[in-house]
């Protein structure tokens, strides 16, 4: 399927549609992957709770880790098999973390979702984070019932990457139009 093709059935004026081949409907898209509100997401939080965090540098948890943890956010390990994972402590689930957490990203099996939700809420989290091919919609509306954000089927390195003006420097069209240099 064409780009505009994608945009019209997804209901943008766009000629090029940022979709990134997710899984939810128009709607959820609205809802669940709004950019507005990613945005503030990345530019509010300070502190990420990986869940899921692998202690090996090659599976995609830890190189989202550590990314982020370049680019400057506290990022805390949630796994139950590890004591440490790139330098910080590790916790066996969200509940164990003696301090607030701003996002709880999440990267396990979607089966294990709601008990994590469930988790995010409990310790006051302000936002769920669903990395790509997770879903999990009732999760998804119990977390934003309870008045977290939620986003869903997204990587948040990507989003971090594209609204940070890092992705078009390889030459990905983001839909983002920016004038801002390139820091040297």
């Amino acid at each position: 399927m064409s780009q505009n093709k994608q945009a019209m059935e997804y209901g943008t004026r766009s000629a090029c549609a940022i979709v990134l081949n997710t899984r939810l409907k128009p709607e959820d898209r609205e809802r669940f992957q709004d950019t507005r509100l990613i945005r503030r997401v990345l530019a509010e939080a300070k502190t990420i709770a990986v869940v899921g965090l692998s202690t090996e540098s090659t599976k995609a948890s830890n190189m989202v880790a550590n990314y982020l943890q370049d680019e400057g956010y506290r990022i805390v390990p949630v796994n139950p098999r590890a004591t440490e994972i790139l330098g910080e402590k590790c916790y066996p689930d969200l509940k164990s973390i003696p301090f607030p957490v701003d996002v709880v990203d999440i990267f396990r099996p979607a089966a294990e979702i709601p008990g994590i939700v469930d988790e995010a809420i409990e310790i006051g989290a302000k936002t769920v984070w669903m990395q790509l091919r997770l879903i999990d919609m009732p999760s998804a509306e119990k977390a934003l019932a309870a008045g977290l954000n939620v986003v869903v089927d997204k990587c948040i390195k990507m989003e971090h990457g594209r609204f940070g003006g890092m992705l078009h420097w390889a030459g990905m069209n983001t839909e983002v139009i920016t004038a801002r240099r390139r820091s040297a």
